[in-house]
């Protein structure tokens, strides 16, 4: 009888452990940092094509596999994919995929085309500022939606020639730029000072494919198949490999700032200035300047201890982001030293931002109304 309780205690004992087992292995996949993987166009929406034969939809495939197959090694990610196949998918249903898995970054991959001989790569962020090359990627990319059963009812709508329309649709995802614009830009820099491909830089348009993605979301135009060469560089298997792997390390250096607890810088917002410690005042009634020095994941303490030293530290929650800033004063000249200051502390992106009557405004906007 004294046997049979120990063999009933230790298997009581085993299914404890083999339960916590259980459980933390669930609890650490659900710590893992999730990442969509967009594979443009498929099925019967061939993308951009040459008459060469090559096709945007499948050279697009062929990367975003790349890319998630070297993702997955790295037990710190979780991978979806909109599509692992040559199969159409809707742009709606691009978004609704990466919602539902409540995913930290969607990442769209395409290829670019144009009459000449043009080439270079571009990553594009949603957004309303759009140059009229911009225009015509968004309008390219967007008509896709033409394809599509019942599209009138599913984009309430939407003309891909109206800037209007294009408009509208960047203000949801605005919550996401400054983010998104982080990896982008990272991206870019692996693409030209790693794989020394000619980049054009990061750009902002109104994509459908990025509309209601509830997180940070890039459409990385990796090339012109119009191009020759570049045609050729990215239908090889050596060359996808390389732009996959240089997504995938942007992808793994993104997330590092986040778990850092590191800022950056949003497309030329910089403002530097050799009279910044002589400068007079120059007060904007009804604004405040402050000095964002980080975004992360990581939700710390704003006490000057937690961010090297620098004074009136302030702390923003924006979805699942916590934002950190420095200052908070009206006097631009004086935002200007403190962002200096920050830069000198070790937060080489710190940039100033602005706000009237608890709004988040340009910085530009806020400046015509300055007063010395």
């Amino acid at each position: 009888m004294q046997t049979k309780s120990k063999y009933i205690i230790v298997f009581l004992v085993l299914t404890f452990i083999t339960t916590l087992t259980s459980y933390g292995a669930l609890n650490a996949q659900d710590d893992r940092f999730v990442v969509v993987l967009d594979a443009g166009h498929g099925g019967h929406d061939p993308g951009k094509n040459v008459k060469s034969g090559l096709k945007e939809k499948h050279i697009a495939l062929k990367i975003v596999l790349q890319i998630g197959k070297e993702l997955e090694k790295n037990p710190n990610f979780k991978v979806i994919y909109t599509r692992k196949k040559d199969v159409f998918v809707t742009l709606r249903n691009r978004a609704k995929i990466a919602n539902k898995a409540d995913a930290d970054l969607f990442v769209s991959v395409h290829c670019n085309a144009h009459h000449t001989q043009a080439s270079g790569t571009e990553t594009y962020v949603l957004g309303a500022k759009n140059s009229d090359r911009n225009m015509s990627v968004a309008k390219a990319e967007n008509e896709v939606i033409f394809l599509e059963d019942n599209y009138e009812e599913n984009y309430a709508g939407y003309d891909p020639s109206s800037p209007e329309s294009n408009i509208a649709i960047g203000i949801e995802q605005e919550v996401y730029v400054e983010q998104s614009i982080i990896l982008a830009r990272k991206i870019e820099d692996k693409f030209s000072k790693q794989l020394k491909r000619k980049s054009r830089g990061i750009k902002q348009a109104s994509l459908w494919v990025m509309h209601n993605t509830y997180m940070p979301s890039v459409l990385i135009e990796t090339g012109f198949i119009t191009n020759k060469r570049e045609g050729t560089y990215l239908n090889s298997k050596k060359g996808q490999t390389k732009m996959a792997t240089a997504i995938k390390e942007a992808i793994i250096d993104y997330k590092n700032v986040l778990d850092q607890n590191v800022g950056s810088s949003i497309l030329g917002q910089d403002i530097e200035s050799t009279s910044i410690e002589t400068a007079e005042p120059k007060i904007v009634e009804g604004v405040i300047f402050k000095v964002q020095i980080a975004a992360s994941s990581k939700q710390l303490a704003p006490k000057s201890y937690n961010f090297k030293g620098l004074s009136d530290i302030s702390r923003v929650k924006v979805r699942d982001i916590y934002k950190y800033f420095s200052g908070n004063t009206s006097d631009y000249n004086k935002a200007k030293r403190l962002q200096k200051e920050a830069k000198s502390n070790g937060y080489k992106d710190a940039f100033i931002v602005a706000y009237k009557d608890g709004n988040k405004i340009d910085v530009s906007e806020a400046l015509k109304s300055a007063s010395n």
